[in-house]
């Protein structure tokens, strides 16, 4: 793993080790975050709670990996670079929301600013948009964070031949003001690593 983000509703946020004091909880929490670090992609305010938990710790990660490249060595991005998300609660949150509009047949109106996002993998696709990657984007539903399972999928990905790095993790979004997020990069060829110490905050 050579770059590391943990990002979370109460307040943490841990960019390679090093802690960002932050006095913003919650949905505040993010957008100051866009704002100090971000700022120049406007669809962050149109996206859901779990694109916007994903976009932001995404974008703290890549800022550390760029900081410390010296070079756009193979893997950087590009076809080469893959997004593989796991969490448990997907977008369970805005098909909620999305289901509200339907609900009633006296008050039918679905609304499209919300079905846009009733997919998790919407999530991995705005990240790929951002960072123009082309390499394989996923996000996996799992009923808890499995390091072991996690670890094979990450594997097989990489050893595919298809993708030389990914842009990993778990993100977990069951409502706007609760979500946690613990994102790496890991590049091929894999050295032996232990996701039950990445994972820590997801366990919870």
């Amino acid at each position: 793993m050579t770059h590391t983000v943990t990002l979370t509703s109460e307040g943490l946020c841990i960019v390679d080790g090093v802690t960002m004091p932050q006095e913003h909880r919650g949905q505040e929490l993010l957008t100051h975050l866009y704002r100090a670090h971000v700022g120049d992609y406007p669809k962050f305010f149109k996206m859901d709670a779990l694109c916007k938990v994903g976009f932001v710790a995404s974008e703290l990660l890549l800022a550390a990996e760029h900081h410390g490249a010296v070079d756009q060595r193979p893997g950087y991005g590009g076809s080469q670079r893959g997004v593989l998300l796991f969490s448990r609660s997907g977008c369970l949150a805005v098909d909620t929301a999305y289901q509200a509009t339907i609900q009633d047949p006296d008050n039918y109106y679905p609304s499209p600013a919300l079905f846009v996002y009733t997919l998790p993998n919407i999530l991995t696709g705005e990240i790929a948009i951002r960072n123009r990657y082309y390499g394989e984007t996923n996000c996996i539903l799992l009923p808890q964070p499995d390091p072991e399972a996690i670890d094979a999928l990450v594997r097989a990905t990489l050893e595919s031949g298809d993708t030389s790095s990914l842009l990993t993790g778990w993100i977990e979004c069951p409502n706007p003001d609760n979500y946690n997020a613990e994102l790496t990069i890991i590049e091929a060829p894999l050295q032996p690593f232990n996701l039950k110490t990445f994972l820590p905050q997801a366990a919870n």
